[in-house]
């Protein structure tokens, strides 16, 4: 009895399988392909509008235009002394104590000369005394010291950039997705901060400088934060309007968006920076707003 063999596959019919079978391998590579599931972030800067706040704080007296330019100058004297802090190795000090240093430093400045009289005249008198954290608190009735004190404490009440919070809150409901800040800093402040912002309920952790105990950029950083999380490198993305922090993170193999804020990096090529990195938000991406599509777009 002869046995009736199945007619073969017509050429088109052969091509259809062909093409089923290549796409559940292709399905099956991207089950395969490890996913971001730790997204951290830096929070000055990158998440919270640090400018109006401390440019608020600084002496009404002073022109508007003045105050804005004292309050770069002296984020970028922060950023200087944080540098040469964690290049000599030293552990990280109270951000306040920093923050009060840089900006006497400042107002050492020829440029400050007419400026320095609505700070220092209440430390030249005598009548300042200094609190636990290194930053001067008046006795009596207010002195001029009183602003520097005011000034130092803005830099825990900010605002976000009006892009931040439903870039957050979409990346919350990702399944899979966990969210933590990274940043330099003292737990404390990073409290104040996510209270004065309304940010708090969307990050799972709050990992300070202090906390970790060592600066950004230094490896350390990075890889205990990622330990604590029980996160790999090729599984987290840096979010972060510096350049130096996500060449960092990069060099350990994490994943890294660059946020651009007129605030920050203002020395730093853009054209190069938007190489560097495996996505970039500048104006044309409209911030924050691109930032689901970008993680998602990793991995």
């Amino acid at each position: 009895m002869s046995q009736t063999q199945a007619p073969a596959p017509a050429p088109a019919q052969a091509q259809e399988e062909s093409q089923s079978g290549t796409q559940e391998e292709e399905k099956k590579e991207k089950k395969r392909r490890r996913r971001i599931k730790a997204v951290f972030f830096d929070f000055m800067g990158t998440c919270l509008d640090w400018h109006s706040g401390v440019v608020d704080a600084l002496p009404a007296a002073i022109p508007a235009s003045t105050r804005s330019q004292m309050a770069l100058d002296w984020r970028e004297e922060f950023f200087r002394e944080l540098h040469d802090r964690s290049a000599r190795g030293l552990p990280p000090e109270d951000i306040d104590v920093t923050h009060r240093r840089t900006l006497l430093r400042v107002l050492q400045r020829e440029d400050y000369e007419e400026e320095r009289q609505h700070f220092v005249a209440g430390l030249e008198d005598g009548s300042s005394t200094t609190s636990t954290t290194g930053v001067p608190t008046t006795t009596g009735a207010p002195s001029s010291s009183s602003s520097i004190e005011h000034a130092v404490r803005s830099w825990h009440k900010m605002a976000p950039w009006p892009d931040v919070a439903p870039a957050l809150a979409a990346l919350k409901n990702e399944p899979g997705l966990e969210l933590f800040v990274l940043a330099n800093g003292t737990t404390r402040l990073q409290l104040d901060l996510v209270r004065s912002s309304g940010l708090g309920a969307l990050f799972s952790m709050l990992f300070s400088s202090e906390l970790l105990g060592v600066y950004k950029p230094a490896p350390a950083a990075y890889e205990r934060a990622l330990g604590l999380v029980r996160a790999r490198p090729d599984e987290a993305a840096m979010v972060a309007a510096h350049a130096y922090d996500l060449r960092a993170a990069r060099a350990l193999g994490m994943k890294t968006v660059y946020v651009y804020r007129w605030t920050d990096d203002g020395t730093e090529d853009m054209a190069v920076v938007r190489r560097e990195n495996d996505a970039f938000l500048g104006e044309e991406e409209k911030g924050m707003q691109g930032l689901l599509a970008a993680i998602m777009a990793l991995g």
